[in-house]
């Protein structure tokens, strides 16, 4: 089986550093954006097998990029995580209309990402 890309999204360089090298630890191809503008680019040359966004971020925000990417992607059934430090029931709303999308909690645990991001590909083997 190849490799696995994950798109990582998120606005603090610090978290996208952590994540992405205990993602590429583990044997992930990690790319990585800023806002949902660039991450959108990003997956014009290459598709990820999960994407994980955070929501408040400058530019185009996490809300606006999960729902555009689905539809601009139809056929790819990628999973979407969202990170978030919001838990009101009505910030979350909006995710559950979108299929294959989870949120996680931050601050986020590196190692609670890989256990998940492994049962997930383990439910698809």
């Amino acid at each position: 089986m190849s490799a696995r890309h994950i798109l990582l999204v998120d606005d603090e360089p610090h978290v996208l550093r952590v994540l992405r090298l205990s993602l590429e630890r583990e044997g992930y191809i990690v790319g990585t954006a800023s806002d949902g503008n660039a991450a959108l680019a990003a997956m014009a040359q290459q598709l990820p097998d999960v994407l994980i966004s955070d929501i408040q971020m400058d530019g185009m925000d996490g809300r606006t990029l999960c729902p555009l990417a689905r539809a601009t992607y139809p056929d790819h059934p990628f999973l979407i995580l969202v990170m978030t430090s919001m838990t009101a029931l009505d910030e979350r709303a909006w995710a559950r209309e979108l299929a294959n999308t989870e949120f996680l909690e931050k601050p986020l645990s590196p190692r609670q990402l890989v256990a998940r991001l492994s049962r997930h590909f383990a439910a698809l083997a």
